[in-house]
């Protein structure tokens, strides 16, 4: 599988609760905080519901 490094450049406060959680599922609790994942289809589908809040980067 590939990985993906995915950064939060954008603030979660005043976002729907969902967007909040996913956030949090995918490990990112901090402005610019950086965290590498697998890139499952259930991964893709968190990182597009917060996809206005991210920058995803494929790792090779």
């Amino acid at each position: 599988m590939a990985k993906l490094k995915v950064t939060q450049v954008k603030s979660g406060i005043d976002r729907p609760e969902n967007q909040k959680r996913t956030l949090v599922a995918l490990g990112l609790r901090k402005m610019h905080a950086t965290v590498e994942v697998e890139a499952t289809p259930q991964i893709l589908g968190m990182v597009r519901t917060v996809s206005h809040l991210v920058k995803v980067e494929e790792v090779k």
